[in-house]
């Protein structure tokens, strides 16, 4: 058995996130789970404790990147927690322990992760209809490079499907 594809999920932290990015995270982190995938996540709350708690429910891992040296910080989904201890700066770990990102929801934080997973050119797809900070680059590059689209989609289903097309050509 060969390594395991490394699904990050970023999006809305506690603040933010409504019931709608809860549900589709929660799916999300199921989808990643039954397609034998890892979850990598923040490791917080929101979007990242319901992706992890769709993960754990369908058996999957879950691995929570958290920003503290604490790993009592973690959300109570998460198998393996690691404690950075770094704050923000963890976005970038987060992007570079990815195959792929999905996205749903989000503010500045999961700007700037999508900006880390932008610059290291990992496939990434956004869940559309739901407010978020990437909104005006769905199915648009973030900078004149044209790195990597972010492919807009319309169910979590279709979110891991697509992450795993374009992370097999890898």
């Amino acid at each position: 058995m060969g390594k395991r594809l490394q699904i990050l999920v970023i999006g809305n932290n506690t603040r933010g996130c409504t019931s709608k990015h809860e549900d589709l995270a929660y799916q999300t982190g199921a989808e990643i789970a039954r397609s034998g995938s890892v979850l990598v996540t923040g490791g917080l709350g929101g979007v990242m404790s319901a992706a992890s708690h769709g993960a754990h429910d369908a058996g999957g891992l879950v691995v929570g990147i958290i920003p503290q040296d604490d790993a009592s910080h973690a959300n109570e989904f998460c198998d393996i927690v690691i404690p950075t201890g770094m704050g923000l700066t963890r976005d970038f770990l987060n992007a570079l322990s990815s195959d792929g990102v999905i996205i749903i929801g989000g503010g500045s934080g999961t700007l700037s992760e999508a900006c880390a997973a932008y610059m290291s050119k990992k496939p990434m797809v956004a869940l559309r209809h739901i407010k978020s900070i990437v909104d005006p680059y769905i199915d648009q590059y973030l900078d004149h490079r044209k790195l990597v689209k972010i492919i807009g989609v319309d169910t979590p289903k279709e979110a891991v499907q697509i992450i795993l097309n374009l992370t097999s050509s890898h």
